[in-house]
C-alpha cells in the first residue's frame, strides 16, 4: 500500500541576506512604520498651542507692570513717566489723608484695569501727537481723560488733565486762541469747585478777555463770551459774601455790581435777575431804600416776565421790606399782601406763613389788633400743617398777645365804668371766656 508523500517545506529562522527584494526592517522602522500607519488611520489629533512668554507675562504679572511694560516697548517713555508719577501721587494723598478717610477706602489705581488701560491708552495717543507736533490733538486727548474722571475719589485725576490741557491748548497756533479759551473755561469751573474763588476769578476773567468781540460757540450752539460772563457773574456772587459776612456792605455793593453788569452781558434775564436782587439787598442793608428798590422793581418785572412765582414773591417781600423802612404802612401792607397772594396760588406755604406773621404784626403796630389776629391765626394754622414746631410755637405766642390786645380796651374800659351790665359783663366772661370784649374799632377783615 502506497501512500502520497507531502515534504514539508524548510523555513528558515533568519531572514536571507541575499534576496535583494526583501528589506531588512529594525525595531525602531517597524515602530515609525506603526507610527504611520495609525496616523493614516485615525484622524489627525489637535496640538496643544504654544504659550509666548509674553502671554505669560500678562497673567502673571499686574496690571500696572503690563501697562509700564508695554508703554515702554513702544517708545513711550513720556507717557510711561506721567502715568508713573500719577500712580505715586495717588499714594501719596492717601498717606496725607490717613486712615479713616474716604480716599482710604477707596481702590487704588492699579486695581481698577479698566480706568489704567484708559490712562495708557490716551496718554500714548497723546504723545504720539505730541511728537507730530498735533497740539490741538494733544488736548484733545487730555481733556477725553480730564472728563472720563469725574468720580469724587478721581477730581484730582480730572483737574491734572484740565491743568495740562490749558498748557497743551496755549501751544496751539492756528484757531486763534479758542482752545485756550475752552481750557481757561474748564479750569476756572475747577476752581470754582475746589472753593479758590480768586484762582477762578483769573482763568474766567481771562476767559473773558479771549472771547470778547468773537462768535465764537460751544457744540451745543451756546455763545462762549456769554459763558464766560456767566462764570464771571458766578463768581463774583461768591466773592461777594466774604464782605457781605464781614459787614462791609461799600465793598459787596461793588462786587455785587461786577456780578450785575456780567450777568446783564450774558443776556439771561434769569440770572440778571437774581443780580439785581443781590444788588437790591446789599443796598438795602446800608439803608439806600430807594436805590434798593430801583434794583427789586428789576427783580420783579424779570420774575413776572418768566414767570417765576418764586422770584416774584422774594421781590415783593424785599420791597415791602424797603417800604417798611421809608414808613410807607400803607403800601407795605400791599406789598405783602401780593406776595401772600402769590405764596398762596403757587402752594408755597412757608413764604405763605412768613407773609401772615408779618401782616399781622404791622396790623398789630397800628392797633387794628382784630385784624392782625387774623392774619396771625392764619399764619399758625398754616404752621400747624406744616407740622413745624417753632413756627407753630411762635404763632402761639403772637396769637395770644393779639388776641389779648383786641380785647383790653374794652375790658380796661367795663371795669372802670363798673356799672350793673359791665359786671355782669365781667363776670360772665370770666365762666364762658366768650369773645365779648373784642375791639372791632378800625379794624378790617383780610382777605387771603
Amino acid at each position: 500500500m502506497s501512500a502520497e508523500f507531502t515534504p514539508r517545506q524548510k523555513v528558515t529562522f533568519l531572514p536571507d541576506i541575499n534576496k535583494p527584494g526583501q528589506e531588512r526592517t529594525s525595531p525602531r522602522s517597524r515602530m515609525q512604520k506603526k507610527g504611520k500607519e495609525t496616523e493614516t488611520a485615525q484622524p489627525a489629533r489637535s496640538q496643544t498651542p504654544t504659550v509666548s512668554k509674553d502671554e505669560i507675562a500678562l497673567f502673571r504679572n499686574s496690571v500696572r507692570q503690563n501697562a509700564c511694560v508695554e508703554m515702554l516697548r513702544g517708545g513711550f517713555h513720556r507717557s510711561f513717566s506721567e502715568l508713573f508719577s500719577l500712580l505715586q501721587r495717588w499714594k501719596e494723598i492717601r498717606l496725607a489723608a490717613g486712615p479713616g478717610s474716604a480716599i482710604w477706602q477707596h481702590k487704588s489705581l492699579e486695581e481698577q484695569p479698566a480706568k489704567l488701560h484708559t490712562l495708557r491708552h490716551y496718554l500714548t495717543k497723546a504723545e504720539t501727537a505730541l511728537r507730530a507736533g498735533a497740539w490741538s490733538a494733544v488736548y484733545d486727548q487730555q481733556v477725553f481723560l480730564a472728563q472720563y474722571f469725574r468720580e469724587p475719589e478721581d477730581r484730582w485725576l480730572s483737574c491734572h488733565f484740565y491743568q495740562t490741557s490749558l498748557n497743551s491748548a496755549r501751544r496751539v497756533k492756528i484757531d486763534g486762541g479758542r482752545k485756550e479759551a475752552e481750557a481757561l473755561a474748564n479750569m476756572g469751573q475747577v476752581y470754582m469747585e475746589q472753593g479758590q474763588l480768586d484762582s477762578a476769578r483769573e482763568q474766567y476773567e481771562c476767559f473773558y478777555q479771549l472771547t470778547a468781540g468773537r462768535a465764537w460757540r460751544s457744540e451745543g450752539g451756546r455763545s462762549l463770551h456769554c459763558q464766560a460772563c456767566e462764570g464771571l457773574w458766578r463768581v463774583y456772587t461768591q466773592l461777594a459774601d466774604r464782605p457781605l459776612q464781614a459787614n462791609d456792605y461799600r465793598a459787596a455793593i461793588d462786587t455785587l455790581s461786577k456780578a450785575f453788569q456780567m450777568a446783564k452781558e450774558a443776556g439771561d434775564h434769569r440770572i440778571e435777575g437774581e443780580a439785581a436782587y443781590r444788588v437790591g439787598l446789599a443796598y438795602q442793608c446800608v439803608g439806600d431804600q430807594v436805590t434798593a428798590k430801583r434794583f427789586l422793581n428789576m427783580y420783579m418785572e424779570m420774575s413776572t416776565a418768566l414767570g417765576d412765582a418764586g422770584g416774584l414773591g422774594k421781590a415783593y417781600k424785599a420791597i415791602a421790606k424797603s417800604l417798611e423802612s421809608e414808613g410807607k404802612l400803607s403800601e407795605t401792607v400791599q406789598y405783602l399782601e401780593k406776595f401772600a397772594e402769590v405764596s398762596q396760588g403757587n402752594n408755597q406755604y412757608h413764604n405763605l406763613e412768613e407773609a401772615c406773621m408779618c401782616l399781622g404784626v404791622i396790623f398789630n403796630s397800628r392797633g387794628q389788633y382784630e385784624r392782625g389776629c387774623t392774619y396771625f391765626e392764619r399764619g399758625y394754622e398754616i404752621a400747624r400743617d406744616l407740622g413745624e414746631v417753632p413756627l407753630l410755637q411762635r404763632a402761639q405766642v403772637f396769637v395770644g398777645s393779639a388776641r389779648a390786645y383786641s380785647m383790653i380796651r374794652k375790658y380796661s374800659r367795663s371795669i372802670e365804668t363798673a356799672s350793673h351790665s359791665d359786671l355782669l359783663l365781667l363776670t360772665g366772661w370770666k365762666e364762658s371766656r366768650q369773645n365779648v370784649f373784642t375791639d372791632t374799632t378800625g379794624s378790617a377783615e383780610g382777605k387771603i
